[in-house]
């Protein structure tokens, strides 16, 4: 452990750096949608990026078979379907928001232990969630002039995140990171392909512009779309590549505090690109969900264990090194 504390600067390094370039590939999801819809942007992505991870793994000898396959399908299935509804999010909202939306998964996976793992909180973490569930609702805002019903989306996509964390604990705790993110991306290359699939199949698949991000089917490919795409997907990889070693050289308790950078450097690039900042209220919901996040990890990280030492708390989040891939 005092080995592991004493490489935190490097890991929160990595993760920093990581957070800068994912807050700035996100931001052009909204171009994308611009060109194509969210199964082909998916598909196209993740045919880029699978080759490449398969072609690492037997250069480098990372194991990509999974131990117990059910699992790792279930742990995919959830994390997929929670990062599809993100970026459909992205392309309408602005990044904070949907981010904001995202990064409740520590509430809800402390809340999710609570409910079905009988898990026990003190004062510290109640409040946290308390303070986290109003951040929701100061960025929701319902009942508002402000509010949209898109915006529960991203906080849709917080509770899978978090399911798909505890799936990370419960049933793939001695999978490698790198089986975990292969499938993640397999799972998502399934889900582009079957969704625009349908779309073509029940001719519901619009064009973009006149149908929604999640509705847009298969579009020719343009310029733009390729080049954004590639941005993405290189940009990915990079970025878990960046978290990937950061956990492997510090304590996932201490450095997964340093991915909530992810929601400043996501609004500085969403003001620097487009001039966006949320208004006074959905600020203050995304301090609150801030703070009750990085309270849940902190404290999380002090539950005692059954030896009386400390362990990793139940609501501490997935660190699999497919986080926001």
């Amino acid at each position: 452990m005092h080995q592991s504390a004493n490489r935190v600067p490097a890991a929160a390094g990595l993760i920093l750096a990581a957070m800068l370039i994912i807050g700035f590939i996100d931001n052009f999801v909204r171009v994308i949608a611009e060109d194509a819809g969210l199964w082909q942007f998916h598909a196209v992505r993740s045919a880029m990026v699978l080759p490449v991870l398969g072609g690492l793994a037997l250069i480098f000898g990372w194991p990509l078979r999974a131990r117990r396959l059910w699992a790792v399908l279930i742990r995919s299935a959830l994390m997929a379907t929670s990062l599809l509804l993100y970026f459909g999010a992205v392309a309408v909202l602005p990044i904070s928001t949907a981010g904001a939306g995202l990064f409740t998964s520590p509430i809800f996976v402390l809340v999710f232990s609570i409910g079905l793992f009988g898990a026990r909180i003190g004062p510290w973490r109640a409040g946290a969630v308390a303070i986290g569930f109003a951040g929701v609702l100061l960025v929701l805002q319902p009942g508002g002039d402000a509010f949209t019903p898109v915006a529960i989306v991203p906080v849709l996509a917080g509770a899978l995140y978090a399911a798909g964390s505890l799936a990370t604990r419960q049933l793939c705790a001695e999978e490698s990171p790198y089986c975990l993110t292969w499938w993640f991306f397999a799972l998502l290359l399934v889900y582009g392909v079957v969704g625009a699939g349908v779309l073509a199949a029940t001719g519901w698949g619009g064009a973009p512009g006149t149908a929604s991000f999640f509705g847009t089917g298969w579009q020719p490919f343009t310029g733009q779309f390729l080049t954004l795409t590639v941005v993405q997907a290189a940009g990915s990889l990079v970025a878990v590549g960046f978290l990937v070693r950061a956990y492997q050289i510090a304590d996932p308790s201490y450095a997964s505090v340093f991915e909530y950078s992810f929601l400043l450097f996501a609004g500085i690039w969403g003001y620097v690109l487009w001039a966006e900042l949320p208004g006074a209220l959905a600020f203050g919901g995304i301090c609150c969900i801030l703070v009750a996040g990085l309270v849940i990890i902190l404290r999380g990280r002090q539950v005692p264990g059954p030896g009386g030492g400390a362990r990793r708390g139940p609501d501490c989040s997935d660190r699999s090194g497919a986080s926001r891939d």
